[in-house]
C-alpha cells in the first residue's frame, strides 16, 4: 500500500472541521468522569485506543489518524485505481460498506465511489466459515435478474447498489453485508489469489472410507472398509429385525440406508459414514477434524455421548447431530427459517435456559433456540410406553404434568422423552447416561453413578 504525506493544506483542514481544536491542540487522554459516547472517535466511531485530540466545550474528540490523514491511499490488491482525500461537512454513504461516514471519506474519480478510510482496503475475496464457497467484495450488484436480497447474517436488506460480498457460482444468491461478514476475524481468512479457493475445497475431499472393496451397478459402494471400525462394512436397506438401532455416528436411530458389521453390532448412516476426515465448519474458519472411540461431551448441546465428534479450532467437540446442522435451517416447531446468532444471550424457546454461546434465532420474531433443544430427535422409546413418544412444541392444557415424575411442565416449552430412574442413585435420569446392551437387562445408570462405583 502506497501513502503518501500529510501536506500543510491538509493539517489545516482537519482543524477546520471544529475550530475549537485549533485553539486547545491538546492531546487528551480519557478520565473517569467521560460517558461511553465521549470514548468514541467523532469521525470514525472507533473506540479511542491511545491519546486523541478533544475540545472541552463541546466534547467534540477525534483519533489522531483522523486529525492526521493522509491524502491519497493506493493499494492495487484491493482497488485498482488510488483513493484520494475529500474533506466534506455532514455525513455520507459509504460505497464500499453502505453505511454513514462522517467528514472525512476517500474518493475513487475513476469509478466515482467514496468511502470510508478502512473501506479503502477491503480485502477484495474471503473465505466466510458460513459458506462453502469463496466470496468476493463488489461496489455494485444491480443486475436484471437480482432486484432484492436479505444478508445471510443479519437478515436485513442487502441494498444492490452499494458495497457487499456475494458468491460467484452460478445458482448460488448467496450475498452479506460487508460489515457482517467481517465482524469477527475469527470466521473468515483473507485470499490473497483467486485460486487458492480451489485448496479449501481440496480439504474437504479426504473421506472417512478407508477403502471400497465391492460396488453395485449404480456405482454405490456395498462393502467399505471404514477409518472407525476394524471389520468391513456392508451397505443395506432396511433391518433384518424389528429392533431399536442407533448409529454409532450421530446415535440417532437406524430408520433408512445404512451400513452394518456382520461380525459385531456396529451400524452407520450412509451420510455418517461417508462424513470427511477435515472439513470446514461454519462456526469457525479453521478445520474440524473428525474423532471417534471416545465418550465425551458436546461443547455445543452439552450432550455426552459415544458418537463420531468434530475437533474445531484445536479446542471445541461438536458431536456429529450439532456438526450435520446449518447455520440456516427450517424447524419443524416454527414457522420461519433460524440463523446462528453469535451474540445472542437469552433464553431458548425449547428448555427455557439461557444461552450464553449464541443460539438459532427466527429474524421475523422473538423465537430462538438452541444446539440442544435444535438437534432433538422428533421421536423416542421408552420403557414406559411401547409406542414411540412424539415431540411436541406447544401445549394447550392450563396445567401439565410430566407422567413419569409428576413434576409441573411449563406448557410453554417443548415436552421431551420421560426420565428413567438410575439403578445405583434411584433418581430420575434427567442427564447423561450409560445403559446395558442387553435386551432383556434394564440396567440404566447417570454417568457420574457409574464412575463412583
Amino acid at each position: 500500500m502506497k501513502v503518501s504525506k500529510p501536506t500543510a493544506m491538509d493539517v489545516g483542514n482537519s482543524f477546520q472541521l471544529h475550530a475549537s481544536l485549533v485553539f486547545i491542540a491538546i492531546i487528551t487522554f480519557t478520565s473517569n468522569v467521560q460517558s461511553d459516547s465521549d470514548y468514541l472517535c467523532n469521525l470514525c466511531q472507533k473506540q479511542h485506543s491511545g491519546p486523541y485530540y478533544g475540545c472541552s466545550l463541546c466534547h467534540f474528540n477525534i483519533n489522531v489518524e483522523c486529525a492526521w490523514p493522509r491524502s491519497t491511499v493506493e493499494d492495487k490488491s484491493r482497488h485498482q485505481h488510488p483513493f484520494s482525500l475529500l474533506w466534506r461537512q455532514g455525513s455520507f454513504i459509504c460505497d464500499a460498506c453502505g453505511t454513514e461516514g462522517n467528514c472525512i471519506s476517500y474518493i475513487c474519480s475513476t469509478c466515482s465511489l467514496m468511502v470510508h478510510k478502512k473501506c479503502t482496503s477491503l480485502p477484495h475475496i474471503i473465505k466466510f466459515s458460513r459458506h462453502d464457497h469463496c466470496i468476493f467484495h463488489k461496489h455494485f450488484l444491480q443486475t436484471q435478474e437480482l432486484t432484492k436480497q436479505d444478508c445471510k447474517i443479519c437478515f436485513n436488506e442487502v441494498k444492490l447498489d452499494r458495497g457487499s460480498y456475494s458468491c460467484r457460482k452460478p445458482g448460488c444468491n448467496y450475498v452479506v453485508h460487508v460489515n457482517c461478514v467481517l465482524e469477527d476475524e475469527k470466521l473468515y481468512e483473507v485470499i490473497e489469489e483467486e485460486k487458492q479457493c480451489e485448496e479449501f475445497y481440496e480439504k474437504s475431499m479426504q473421506s472417512s472410507i478407508i477403502h471400497v472393496i465391492e460396488v453395485n451397478e449404480a456405482g454405490e459402494a456395498t462393502k467399505i472398509q471404514h477409518l472407525s471400525h476394524q471389520h468391513c462394512l456392508v451397505l443395506t436397506y432396511k433391518m433384518e429385525e424389528e429392533i431399536d438401532r442407533k448409529c454409532d455416528g450421530c446415535m440417532l436411530p437406524i430408520s433408512n440406508i445404512f451400513y452394518y458389521c456382520s461380525e459385531c453390532p456396529f451400524f452407520l448412516h450412509k451420510t455418517c459414514a461417508e462424513l470427511p476426515r477435515i472439513k470446514q465448519h461454519w462456526f469457525r474458519q479453521s478445520n474440524a477434524t473428525l474423532n471417534f472411540n471416545s465418550f465425551k461431551q458436546c461443547d455445543f448441546c452439552n450432550r455426552r455421548c459415544s458418537g463420531f465428534f468434530y475437533r474445531i479450532g484445536g479446542y471445541r467437540d461438536m458431536c456429529l447431530r450439532c456438526a450435520k446442522v446449518a447455520d440456516i435451517i427450517e424447524c419443524e416447531g416454527h414457522q420461519h427459517f433460524l440463523f446462528f446468532d453469535f451474540k445472542y444471550r437469552e433464553k431458548c424457546n425449547g428448555c427455557g435456559k439461557t444461552n450464553w454461546n449464541g443460539a438459532f434465532r427466527c429474524g421475523k420474531c422473538r423465537f430462538t433456540l438452541d444446539f440442544g433443544c435444535l438437534t432433538l430427535p422428533h421421536s423416542a422409546l421408552h420403557k414406559i410406553d411401547e409406542h414411540k413418544l412424539k415431540l411436541t412444541y406447544h401445549d394447550d392444557k392450563e396445567q401439565s404434568y410430566c407422567d413419569i415424575c409428576e413434576q409441573y411442565r411449563d406448557p410453554s416449552l417443548w415436552k421431551v422423552e420421560g426420565y428413567p430412574e438410575c439403578s445405583y442413585c434411584g433418581k430420575l435420569c434427567q442427564e447423561e447416561i450409560l445403559k446395558c446392551e442387553e435386551s432383556t437387562c434394564n440396567y440404566i445408570v447417570h454417568y457420574k453413578c457409574h464412575w463412583r462405583h
